[in-house]
């Protein structure tokens, strides 16, 4: 005996589609477009960030307006002495939303991302080792420049 196909399921259109990689990149354009706006190199517009004031270490997380500030400039260069990681981050994260957005227009499966537990250990040893280094001497090309 033949098995007969179901009926089939009609595909969500287009528009549908892209609404969610539309509606994430609205979330992340409306306050990049704030940071492009409003320097974080010009002191008193942001605060200053806790652990720095703390401990007078640079977090793996400073920086990282002023190197969308100057992504928002298409300067590479200086994005990548503010903010290394946060400038890998927003090219994975680019990459990511393209393959998101072409899934939708073409009906396509979303790419997904999980990290297990032995990503999540390699996410904190590499934060620790990004943290410390750019603290060292040796690291200093990897600090933002003082405010």
């Amino acid at each position: 005996m033949k098995a007969t196909p179901g009926p089939s399921v009609p595909q969500p259109s287009v528009l549908r589609r892209l609404s969610r990689p539309l509606t994430a990149l609205a979330a992340v354009a409306l306050p990049t477009g704030y940071v492009a706006a409003v320097d974080p190199n010009a002191p008193g517009h942001y605060p200053t960030c806790p652990v720095l004031q703390a401990t007078g270490w640079w977090c793996p997380g400073c920086g990282g307006l002023r190197c969308a500030h100057a992504l928002t400039r298409g300067d590479l260069i200086t994005a990548g002495h503010d903010n290394l990681l946060v400038l890998l981050l927003a090219g994975a994260v680019g990459v990511l939303w393209l393959c998101w957005l072409w899934a939708a227009l073409t009906g396509g499966r979303a790419p997904r991302v999980a990290i297990g537990g032995r990503g999540a250990v390699v996410l904190v040893l590499v934060l620790t080792l990004f943290t410390v280094v750019r603290n060292l001497p040796i690291g200093a090309g990897l600090a933002p420049p003082a405010a």
